[in-house]
């Protein structure tokens, strides 16, 4: 195997799901790489340590969060944050990861040095700045900016005198007991903080400018129970997770082609769950079920909470703050002591690392993904990105066992070079990366690279396809390109530059 002059065969930057998966499978396939993981947050678990409003949990399925080596024994079908720390520490303490993990550790940027084979990372922590020299970078810091959520402002916001928060930005000493709470947003966050904070405050109200597909699913997966009682556990965990998996595809699958009918459904688990609480002006999204991202509620708790009269849902366009809360458009008005902004993410690649390739600047909107993970013309880099219709560590799974074999290949060819390209005269139609089209998506067209229909240039979200075909298309392909310092007269930039 050709080594580099670089200090660490691995970076990885992130040590929540995705970073904690690689470093894992790294240490299954026992590779005999260095690897380091490079954490900006004082602990593990990355989104899951972030957010701290009430209630914070995952908004998929424990089986399909979870890793597919590592079973989840949870009775919960969607745990709460703290659950999903402790499941993470058992994956790091297991493996031995936790000597590999250097917290406090901010990436700001990253220059591939083509002539040494190794991406220059400049890092930020207490004591300033340094660098690090790695072979290859696992940007595994997130798909959003963890400083900046998604902020709209609202007219007269200075003149509402109490606490406005962003869910993203939720301080601990937030008191909101026997308080009136207006929560504007109808995504995954407000349908979890809604119902959560109504155990404390006098009346929550989520303020909606378009409802959203909600469905109702158990608290605790009985079937997962069930087959732990009668089979060794790995078993009933790669058993129930292909049950979520396949349901998850059926679902989203009928939702596409027969939207009218999973419409329906969904309306009538709702008016059954709601009875004469039900408001169909709430419930009735003007989209079609997943063009943007279901909700899923445990045990109909935002419903619940509807019916006890601690909860009430608000839809339309809001005019303006007041002193008072928020005057809709049509003269309502949300009265309200504590207004919590629950209005989305702002997408951005790796969490924002500014990347270049032998000094000249890499965009991500002007680039293709290839193969769900890595960049045209970027060599030795992969940037993982969930799923939009299922759960993220399905994609973490695939990406980090692509990258295993990757890494496998370079060193059975003595190779320290992989660099997606794009052959000279191609030219590749631009499609939209994501299944949904959320708002999230829509605002940061150019944050992310760009995706083709066809494969290999692209980001799929279809996880059945993808597991055939990551775990089965040769990882030396032609367009894969494999190298070591010198081999080329022309770095992987400028061979990017001439196929464009």
């Amino acid at each position: 195997m050709t080594t580099t002059a670089c200090e660490v065969d691995v970076l990885i930057v992130g040590a929540g799901i995705s970073g904690i998966g690689l470093a894992a499978h790294m240490e299954r396939a026992r590779l005999g790489r260095s690897y380091m993981l490079l954490e900006r947050r004082a602990n593990l678990g990355g989104t899951w340590d972030l957010f701290r409003y009430p209630g914070i949990r995952s908004d998929s399925d424990m089986h399909t969060l979870s890793y597919e080596f590592e079973p989840w024994t949870g009775k919960e079908t969607l745990a709460a944050a703290t659950r999903i720390q402790d499941y993470l520490a058992g994956v790091v303490t297991k493996y031995g990861i936790d000597r590999h993990i250097r917290y406090g550790q901010k990436v700001l940027s990253a220059d591939f040095d083509s002539a040494r084979a190794c991406w220059k990372v400049t890092v930020e922590d207490d004591a300033g700045w340094h660098e690090i020299t790695a072979n290859w970078l696992y940007l595994a810091a997130g798909y959003y900016d963890y400083d900046k959520p998604y902020d709209p402002p609202f007219e007269g916001e200075a003149e509402f005198p109490g606490p406005l928060i962003h869910a993203q930005l939720w301080p601990e000493d937030l008191d909101y007991a026997g308080k009136r709470v207006a929560v504007i947003g109808s995504g995954a966050t407000a349908i979890t903080v809604v119902p959560n904070m109504a155990e404390l405050a006098a009346k929550v109200t989520m303020v909606q400018r378009t409802p959203t597909y909600i469905r109702s699913i158990p608290g605790h997966d009985r079937i997962g129970r069930f087959l732990r009682r009668i089979m060794p556990v790995k078993t009933a965990f790669r058993l129930t997770r292909w049950l979520h998996i396949v349901g998850a595809d059926k679902m989203y699958r009928t939702a596409r082609e027969k939207p009218d009918e999973v419409r329906a459904n969904l309306d009538q688990q709702t008016r059954e769950l709601l009875g004469e609480h039900y408001r169909p002006e709430d419930f009735t999204p003007p989209y079609a079920p997943w063009d943007q991202r279901m909700c899923f509620i445990p045990d109909a708790d935002l419903f619940e909470g509807i019916k006890s009269g601690k909860v009430d849902i608000v839809t339309g366009h809001i005019e303006r703050f007041s002193k008072d809360g928020i005057v809709m458009t049509d003269g309502r008005t949300v009265e309200a002591d504590i207004i919590i902004k629950a209005t989305g993410l702002q997408l951005l690649m790796g969490g924002g690392i500014t990347l270049s390739v032998d000094d000249k600047r890499v965009e991500p909107g002007e680039r293709f993904y290839y193969k769900n993970c890595m960049i045209s013309g970027v060599p030795n880099l992969a940037h993982p990105v969930p799923y939009t219709n299922t759960g993220s560590t399905l994609r973490y799974d695939l990406v980090s066992d692509y990258v295993c074999r990757v890494l496998k290949h370079m060193a059975k060819t003595d190779t320290t070079i992989a660099t997606p390209t794009i052959p000279e005269g191609t030219t590749l139609e631009p499609h939209d990366s994501f299944a949904v089209e959320a708002g999230y998506v829509k605002r940061a067209v150019n944050a992310l690279p760009m995706s083709t229909l066809d494969d290999p240039w692209r980001l799929n979200h279809d996880y059945l396809h993808d597991r055939k075909y990551m775990r089965a298309a040769p990882i030396d392909d032609g367009l894969l390109v494999f190298a070591r310092p010198g081999d080329n007269t022309r770095a992987p930039e400028e061979r990017l530059e001439a196929a464009e």
